[in-house]
């Protein structure tokens, strides 16, 4: 397959280490294992991929979908973020027992919690399939057409290539379309809550510190994974015994210095690293903007109830961290970009890019990529916006709004597939809304549907507004849309959704809340949906034949394939960076850090006292480094959302920290990596030894480690640390 051969071609021999880019685990010989070798890295590409024997792909699952986390025992036991666990642990916690205030230690395995619908999964196998997936497509013009029959092509595949009766066949899209992958996994869905600390631990910081360094944070939790007799996945039963993994991460407790090799391994979510400046400019000036304005609003209503109230503090814990996530990220992200000057790079390698294409005689195939690109962007960007709109206020940052869609997409499901298939859907809400009424509250909603409807009445592109929205009185209409609504109570909602079909939509089409959705809605996926689509169909288009152009006239290039939430390698270094003007960041910090940051009784900055005490004590145990306790460091590993649990490894292959996060000024990376500020933040694995051992006293999950001394003597990497 040509593709694929161009892409080995890429694997050029280089002189020089170079870091950035997220890697094919499968694909790593050639320029990446000499890169690697180059940074430090003493292991094999065998010992981090290979499909007959254990490697270090064997002990990274993925984590529910969307973080990672890595297997260290011989047992079954996990690690990932505090935050990538935080709903299950919210989930466990009562006012009377609120494991987010006191954390959580299982001491004995039958201690251990059951969590519904959360999964690991592993890669057993990755092999390309691009050949197979484009057959058939090569005349097709029509790109719905060309996309149409892809689909087609991936979901015979996924069902007729081999596997075992309890894995499933994943194909992917690498290289915008360029070249596919098919992942053979392997699922766990009896994974159960074994440890976490406080939430003055696992998030200290909060969102002050969030995306932010220097650092301070234990953010980690640990689960189980269970199985069968077998050893195979099996729903949660008593009856199933710890997993025995095919590979597990040893733990280093030597530590990290500067310029140490780290490779970070787990599922990056998705970037943009090839977009036209066109599109950046679109992001930093309208989209990024919108969003953050957006989300800035609903979070400061938020903050204010949860100061005020630990049930409402406990009730929005988890949404709350999730808004201000990305809230915060775009704001860095956009001063990232200003700040490394990236539109105007991307605008000089694109000078260059059309005078490859002149050189190379290719002006028919790509001689017109930018201006189209131009074109397309200019047209999308009223509807980009309108969408953006859409998606923040109804979809995700208004409660009530966002039940009141689901209950508008029920309504478009009969229309669309009749009776039967509105019953079902309907069943199901019931069902699954349960959860979302225990986390609700009317008041703290309809303040933010306050703040954020104003805002969508006067910034949300006027072409698109219902007449309903024009020049509204944002404090009278949430008044009168709360206090008649029947969405704000579970109870309520299933008598809305009693009786038959006709009685219920009778019933919601007169509910004041689903009428402004409704108005809201139809205009969005009658004026709004179908254009984006059409023309984002066409930018897909462009970007993948761009993505083909830049294969073609860059062979000696560095060029990785987008992230899109599959198995990746990182490589790079414990690194410091410098920000800003005489403004010079080390690359580690200390517990003497939190104790500088403390603040009593503050939220985000408040202390356990066991943990003063310790520090007070200097009571590290092992785990201290010259007397100081490591907590966090950095490196320039490429990561991004999805990462977060991933293990940081050492050049050995043992594992030395925990991704958690990158900093401010390099969150841009998504969509251009800067090497000189782009920095990802990792919890030093001694630290989460140290909470587990001297803080918790769960010794009984330190005895489960395999801890070792790779930069000591060669022999200890095989042995056990007696901690007894």
């Amino acid at each position: 397959m040509r593709f694929l051969k161009l892409f080995v071609l890429l694997f050029v021999i280089q002189t020089q280490a170079q870091q950035g880019g997220m890697w094919i685990p499968s694909l790593l010989k050639g320029m990446n294992e000499t890169e690697m070798k180059n940074l430090g890295m003493k292991m094999s590409i065998k010992e981090i991929y290979d499909v007959n024997q254990s490697s270090l792909k064997d002990a990274v699952p993925h984590f529910n979908g969307g973080c990672t986390s890595e297997v260290i025992s011989p047992k079954g036991l996990i690690l990932t973020n505090h935050h990538c666990g935080f709903s299950q642990i919210q989930s466990h916690s009562t006012v009377e027992n609120d494991y987010l205030t006191d954390g959580f230690w299982a001491y004995k395995m039958e201690d251990e919690l059951p969590n519904e619908n959360l999964y690991v999964t592993f890669i057993v196998k990755i092999e390309d399939v691009t050949a197979s997936v484009l057959e058939g497509t090569a005349a097709l013009t029509n790109e719905a057409e060309k996309q149409k029959k892809i689909q087609e092509n991936i979901t015979t595949l996924s069902r007729t290539l081999p596997k075992e009766s309890w894995q499933e066949n994943k194909i992917r899209t690498f290289y915008e379309g360029n070249q596919y992958m098919l992942f053979v996994t392997e699922t766990f869905t009896d994974v159960r809550l074994v440890g976490a600390p406080p939430s003055s631990i696992g998030k200290f910081g909060s969102d002050t510190d969030n995306w932010v360094w220097p650092r301070h944070t234990g953010d980690f939790s640990l689960f189980r994974i269970y199985a069968n007799k077998d050893n195979r996945p099996a729903a949660y039963s008593k009856d199933n015994v710890p997993y025995t993994p095919k590979h597990f991460l040893p733990i280093s407790l030597d530590g990290v210095a500067e310029d140490d090799f780290t490779m970070v391994f787990g599922y990056p979510g998705k970037t943009n690293e090839y977009l036209p400046s066109v599109a950046i400019e679109q992001i930093v000036n309208e989209l990024n903007p919108a969003k953050i304005e957006i989300r800035d609003k609903a979070l400061k209503v938020a903050d204010g109830f949860m100061r005020k109230d630990n049930a409402i503090k406990i009730q929005y814990a988890s949404k709350y961290a999730g808004i201000a996530n990305y809230w915060k990220k775009w704001i860095g992200e956009t001063q990232g970009l200003k700040k490394s000057n990236a539109i105007a790079i991307k605008k000089e390698s694109e000078k260059v890019f059309q005078n490859n294409i002149t050189k190379a005689g290719k002006e028919k195939e790509y001689g017109n990529l930018l201006t189209d690109f131009d074109k397309n962007y200019t047209e999308i960007a009223p509807y980009a916006l309108a969408r953006d709109y859409f998606q923040e206020v109804v979809q995700r940052n208004t409660e009530l709004l966002s039940v009141a869609y689901r209950l508008y997409q029920l309504e478009q499901v009969y229309k669309a597939n009749g009776e039967q298939s509105f019953t079902d859907r309907k069943n199901n809400l019931i069902t699954g809304l349960s959860g979302f009424y225990k986390n609700f509250n009317a008041n703290v909603d309809q303040n933010v549907f306050e703040q954020l409807i104003d805002l969508y009445s006067k910034k949300s592109p006027k072409q698109f507004l219902p007449q309903s929205l024009v020049n509204i009185d944002a404090t009278n209409l949430a008044t009168e849309i709360y206090s008649k609504s029947r969405l704000k109570s579970y109870q309520d909602l299933k008598e809305l959704l009693t009786g038959d079909t006709k009685t219920v939509l009778t019933n919601l089409n007169n509910d004041k809340a689903y009428q402004l959705v409704k108005e809201l809605s139809d205009k969005y996926s009658i004026e709004v949906a179908p254009k984006y689509d059409e023309i984002n169909l066409k930018i897909t288009a462009l970007q993948r034949t761009y993505m083909k152009a830049q294969l073609e006239l860059n062979k000696d290039s560095r060029i990785f394939p987008d992230a899109n939430s599959t198995l990746r390698v990182t490589y790079g270094k414990v690194k410091g960076y410098e920000p800003k003007d005489a403004t010079i960041y080390t690359p580690i910090t200390y517990l003497e850090g939190v104790m500088e940051k403390y603040v009593p009784g503050d939220y985000e900055f408040d202390v356990p006292a066991k943990l003063i005490d310790l520090y007070k004590a200097k009571d590290y145990g092992i785990y201290a480094e010259n007397g100081k306790l490591p907590v966090n460091f950095i490196g320039t590993n490429h990561t991004t959302g999805g990462n977060s649990g991933s293990p940081a490894i050492d050049a050995k292959g043992n594992l030395v920290g925990l991704n958690f996060d990158r900093v401010w000024e390099g969150t841009m990376s998504d969509i251009y990596y800067d090497p000189s500020i782009c920095r990802n933040i990792m919890v030093d694995v001694r630290y989460i030894l140290f909470i587990m051992d001297k803080y918790a006293g769960a010794k009984n999950l330190i005895e489960e480690l395999k801890l070792v001394h790779p930069k000591k003597t060669k022999t200890l990497k095989t042995k056990t640390v007696n901690k007894k």
